[in-house]
């Protein structure tokens, strides 16, 4: 890794986005810590001076190419052609598929598949004549299995999987790598600020309702019991962006790693009936009866 090599990170305002360009900051990198509301900005300054790290914020909403462009000719006046490229920024949904509007399905997608494909379209043309770099795109454990309530979210999240797989067999012989970083539960502000729960979820007459309320309510359980840290997916990402021969795939948490795992070496029939068929259990089940 070249000294002070410059480094993007989409979505900072809050959560892995913002912990992640803190960390890299604090380990030599040239970080651009970019926000889609400017508003966020002095929030993100104030943290990096509580931290003691020096990091530069611009604007860039990953749905907007005009953002995108306006982002990265700055970046590339100042810096040159980037080292590293994180993809963070994303939203999540919430929701059975019959309670999600085609609205909320294509918004999903505007960012985390659309958004994420075309920050990278526009850097890697400079990364590539370069002959260096690293795109690490955020993913989640949910890219690799899914949950209830969580169809649209982990299809874009398997969509990203694909992708940067195809990527980096299409890079690497450029010098670059596309890596993944498979997070599990970590308790952020992706849990009550930007939950991002679809809107006729809520609806009581729904049919899924009540089974997505105890999905939910055991969500909120995990989320309460895990202890990863988005300190770890930093620290990740700093291993993908640094290690001579990194892998394809980095996935963190120890709930994430035991779910990866048991379903790598489990036959397919025993995975789904211990995986899944607890998850159904858990929410099918009288609640009355579960406490008693």
């Amino acid at each position: 890794m070249p000294s002070g090599a410059a480094v993007l990170v989409t979505g900072c305002s809050t959560g892995l986005g913002l912990e992640t360009a803190l960390y890299l900051a604090g380990h030599g990198f040239q970080v651009y810590a970019t926000i889609r509301d400017p508003r966020g900005e002095a929030a993100v300054c104030q943290a990096a001076a509580e931290r003691g790290v020096s990091l530069t914020v611009l604007p860039l909403d990953v749905t907007d190419r005009a953002s995108i462009e306006a982002a990265a000719a700055e970046v590339e006046a100042r810096s040159g052609p980037l080292y590293g490229l994180v993809n963070n920024a994303g939203i999540g949904l919430r929701g059975c598929l019959e309670d999600l509007t085609e609205e909320e399905i294509r918004t999903v997608f505007e960012a985390n598949v659309f958004g994420t494909i075309n920050v990278t379209k526009r850097f890697l043309p400079a990364m590539r004549q370069a002959g260096r770099g690293r795109i690490v795109t955020i993913s989640s454990v949910g890219g690799r299995i899914s949950s209830f309530g969580l169809s649209i979210y982990c299809a874009s999240k398997f969509t990203q999987e694909g992708w940067s797989e195809a990527l980096d067999l299409e890079v690497s012989p450029f010098g670059l790598r596309a890596i993944l970083v498979e997070p599990g539960i970590i308790n952020t502000s992706r849990w009550n600020v930007h939950r991002g729960t679809a809107r006729n979820a809520g609806d009581p007459n729904g049919p899924y309702y009540d089974l997505f309320q105890r999905s939910e309510a055991e969500a909120d359980r995990i989320v309460e019991r895990s202890k990863t840290r988005p300190v770890q997916v930093a620290q990740a990402v700093h291993t993908a962006l640094t290690a001579e021969r990194p892998r394809m795939r980095y996935v963190v948490g120890r709930g994430a790693n035991a779910a990866i795992l048991l379903k790598r070496y489990l036959p397919e029939p025993v995975f789904e009936r211990v995986y899944f068929g607890s998850l159904l259990r858990k929410i099918t089940s009288d609640p009355a009866s579960r406490d008693g």
